[in-house]
């Protein structure tokens, strides 16, 4: 039976904030394999909710370069997981700009459809909003400094784990 479990915001915020500069050597590093933004927004989420998805190609997880999944590291895969995952994991959902928190995501893409990062929320305070990322290393950065044509943001709902 699946239970549900909640995100602790802050444990994510306080791992963004501890690793946005720096290198956690128990994951990956994927700088020089496309950019190792995602993973760390994973790493981010993972430390707000402990629990990984172990489901093959389609689950949610990192044990080794070799061993993880196309949503832990990938853009897009991490979207499709995020706000399709029915199961183990944690699960989100899409919202506008103003309907998220710290501890959330957002994406930033082209104009012809393509994200290609993902930045971690760590507050947001007096309507601007500050990231951390890997990839182009930076904590709080406010988010109106990048240059993007789309936006979406991922709202974290919580986490559910098998009992």
């Amino acid at each position: 039976m699946l239970i549900q479990l909640p995100y602790d915001r802050a444990g994510a915020v306080k791992y963004a904030e501890t690793w946005a500069l720096k290198r956690n050597p128990s994951f990956p590093n994927f700088d020089g394999m496309g950019g190792d933004c995602t993973n760390f927004a994973s790493q981010c989420v993972y430390a707000g909710c402990k629990v990984m998805n172990f489901t093959k190609t389609y689950g949610w997880y990192c044990k080794s370069y070799s061993e993880r999944s196309p949503s832990w590291s990938g853009v897009e895969f991490f979207y499709n997981f995020f706000t399709g995952n029915k199961s183990a994991g944690p699960y989100a959902e899409q919202v506008d700009l103003s309907g998220i928190e710290a501890g959330d995501l957002v994406q930033l893409g082209t104009q012809d459809g393509h994200f290609y990062h993902t930045p971690v929320v760590i507050s947001v305070e007096g309507g601007e909003v500050f990231v951390a990322a890997h990839t182009f290393d930076t904590l709080r950065r406010p988010l109106s400094s990048y240059s993007y044509s789309l936006l979406r943001c991922i709202h974290v709902i919580g986490a559910r784990k098998w009992q």
